[in-house]
């Protein structure tokens, strides 16, 4: 409950859409039923640009953007139970891993989609089926696999090359794509049914970045309650000043990063000292411990994603901790 709230779960479907890359360029959606009536959702991993996709938008926006199809689903259950005068209150999962390669298993991504949704949509899966699994498909596995509980392992199903057999013993041939060897197709004939299950292929690695210009991107997270964040500028020359002198380039707000982890970036169009703050003033009694990542993307970096690293881990005690680069 304090996850949805913060969230604020309850109007994410009608209050807020994803960012326009994330909608023409996430790949999946809700497409058909199966023969009991769940909604069946598809998981296209080929197409997707991971870390093109995640230098393009937010990692809160794939967050939100997770969480709102999640509540879409739920909702058509709901629908599905008063048509069909049954319960129906989970979904069937189709994850089309064909074409996966090295570039799906950036760490940042993976670890995005990790435990929140087992913690905070337990059992809304009836069960998986994973189709056209390269070599490179039990890789990919470890490294999500810790993040499923057992319950979720034993509803995964691993199909061979019989996998369009498997898949019509559950979903009628009328609700399944014709691309999966079904008879479903879009209204112009397009068997992959694309206006329902988004495949869009292009490489995003250039979007959102301004080849001159130096990029600060960051994570944080922390341990015992919210915590303050903003981003300052000092232009000139000289002394260190303190925050209340400096600009604000992005005003200092509470997170609840102890909740959600928070990103965010900033491209540096002027000449100056940036300082990311973290601030606990208002906490005198509570100390805080945030992880930190922060990337920042050099002019060439930025055209050939080469990225400068620095990771920490600091005690926040309760006054200010400043970063500056």
């Amino acid at each position: 409950m304090e996850f949805r709230k913060q969230m604020k779960v309850d109007a994410i479907i009608t209050d807020w859409r994803p960012p326009e890359v994330i909608e023409k360029y996430l790949s999946g959606g809700m497409c058909g039923y199966d023969r009991e009536g769940s909604p069946v959702w598809y998981d296209v991993i080929g197409p997707v640009d991971p870390k093109g996709l995640f230098l393009s938008a937010s990692k809160q926006d794939f967050i939100k953007s997770k969480i709102r199809d999640c509540e879409m689903l739920q909702q058509e259950c709901r629908l599905q139970s008063e048509r069909l005068g049954s319960n129906v209150e989970s979904i069937t999962m189709i994850y089309d891993v064909e074409g996966l390669g090295l570039k799906h298993l950036w760490k940042p991504a993976i670890e995005t989609y990790g435990e929140m949704f087992e913690d905070n949509y337990p059992e809304g899966l009836k069960r998986l089926f994973v189709i056209k699994a390269p070599k490179l498909f039990p890789v990919a596995y470890n490294l999500v696999k810790h993040f499923l509980s057992e319950n979720t392992r034993q509803k995964i199903y691993i199909l061979g090359a019989n996998w369009q057999e498997v898949l019509l013993k559950y979903i009628d041939a009328e609700e399944l794509p014709a691309i999966y060897g079904g008879k479903l197709t879009d209204p112009d004939g397009d068997p992959r049914c694309r206006t329902r299950v988004s495949q869009q292929t292009r490489r995003l690695v250039q979007l959102n970045k301004l080849p001159y210009l130096i990029k600060c991107q960051w994570q944080f997270a922390c341990e015992g309650a919210d915590v303050g964040f903003g981003v300052f500028l000092k232009t000139k020359k000289g002394e260190w000043r303190k925050a209340s002198e400096m600009e604000e380039v992005i005003p200092s707000q509470r997170y609840n990063a102890h909740l959600v982890p928070e990103d965010g970036s900033l491209t540096c169009e002027r000449p100056g000292v940036y300082v990311l703050r973290f601030d606990n003033t208002y906490s005198i009694f509570q100390a805080k411990r945030v992880s930190y990542s922060v990337e920042v993307l050099l002019p060439d970096q930025l055209q050939s994603q080469r990225e400068a690293h620095a990771n920490r881990t600091n005690e926040i005690k309760p006054f200010l901790l400043t970063m500056s680069f």
